[in-house]
């Protein structure tokens, strides 16, 4: 079954008693019992939701794994992941990535004990230099978040697989229609669904996508003992986005690709982060291991001036400024005040993350009319 199919009906069954077509909103905390532990598969709806179950059941089927869980949120999911490790266990991570993400594993995680390392694994090679006996997980984001990075998933799960390592892939920038990490090598997905799974800007929520029964069994325990779960009109809202998913990233990728080629010859633009870009370093591995080149990308302007970057952030009217990304509205972001704020100066610095740096998330509106708008902004 190709993806798009995939899409609007994998996991999905018309309702049994009514024949309705869309999964219903089983809006209910507990469910009734025969006998003590006899009953329909449901208990209570903390542990099991049919809704959840069908959303949980799509998106397993979108990354082609063979377990899904959803959570309240990205970093809900985030959260479980790194439930998986203990005090003392390293993880090392991409230097570049959500400021969320850094946010819960140095200041919540980091005092119980956990150690993290973050490396730019743009290059395989600064892994090896990085393991330790102490290493349990790698996580890496790729393409990365604000600047566009790629990294080989399958030459650094080569490395972590030699050593029983967990690798651990965020795929919200890709989505599971341009990039499925299961397949080259990883062993855990996790996705904000709140971006481009949801897509229309009106849901909060996580998933974590994995083949491993073992590990799918401590997670679900994670889920239900710790209780981080989506609502069931939360799952319903996701269900219905990814049915449009495919038809979305195709015009994500189409306008952004417009949208950097146009910003890459503007006078007043000196960088523009976007893997379609020939001139981008991590294009040709993009090309391999993506389906597309997606729907973000950044930009920094000449002289680095700080005041013309919010100017044009305070100019724009087609773009919103607003942090998240992936809806099918264009959205403006300034990374270092927002997204990523969490991340101490001297460390974004240090990893290329100026405070000038300037991050679009590329709508599905007319190409035409995102051009005109940065193209006023620009000039204001």
């Amino acid at each position: 079954m190709k993806f798009g199919t995939k899409a609007i009906h994998a996991g999905v069954h018309p309702d049994p008693t009514t024949g309705a077509i869309m999964t219903p909103i089983y809006q209910t905390s507990t469910y009734v019992q025969e006998s003590p532990g006899v009953h329909k598969g449901y208990e209570y709806a903390r542990t099991q939701n049919p809704t959840r179950d069908a959303l949980q059941a799509n998106l397993a089927a979108l990354e082609n794994g063979k377990h899904g869980l959803c959570y309240a949120s990205g970093l809900g999911a985030t959260d479980a992941i790194l439930k998986l490790c203990k005090p003392g266990d390293e993880i090392i991570a991409s230097s570049d990535l959500y400021g969320g993400t850094y946010r819960i594993m140095t200041k919540v995680y980091e005092p119980f004990g956990m150690t993290f390392q973050f490396v730019s694994l743009d290059n395989p090679a600064n892994l090896e230099a990085a393991l330790t006996p102490a290493t349990k997980m790698v996580w890496i984001e790729t393409p990365t978040n604000p600047l566009l990075r790629i990294v080989d998933i399958e030459a650094i799960a080569a490395i972590t697989r030699a050593r029983g390592i967990l690798l651990v892939v965020d795929n919200t920038f890709a989505s599971p229609y341009l990039q499925n990490p299961l397949d080259l090598g990883a062993d855990v997905v996790v996705h904000s669904v709140t971006k481009y799974i949801g897509g229309h800007s009106d849901t909060v929520m996580g998933a974590i996508i994995c083949n491993d029964d073992d590990t799918a069994v401590q997670l679900k325990f994670i889920q239900n003992a710790c209780g981080a779960v989506p609502g069931p009109q939360d799952c319903f809202l996701a269900l219905r986005g990814v049915k449009t998913l495919h038809i979305r990233m195709q015009r994500h990728c189409e306008n952004a690709q417009k949208v950097a080629e146009y910003l890459q010859q503007h006078p007043r633009v000196s960088h523009v982060h976007y893997p379609g870009l020939s001139n981008h370093p991590g294009h040709e591995l993009a090309k391999r291991q993506m389906r597309g080149f997606g729907g973000m990308l950044s930009f920094e302007l000449h002289g680095d001036s700080y005041p013309e970057a919010i100017k044009v952030m305070e100019s724009i009217k087609v773009f919103s400024l607003g942090e998240s990304l992936g809806g099918v509205e264009s959205l403006c972001t300034h990374p270092a005040s927002m997204t990523h704020a969490s991340i101490p100066r001297e460390e974004r610095e240090k990893n290329g993350l100026k405070d000038t740096l300037i991050r679009l998330s590329v709508g599905i509106e007319d190409a035409d009319d995102l051009i005109a708008d940065l193209e006023q902004a620009l000039a204001a």
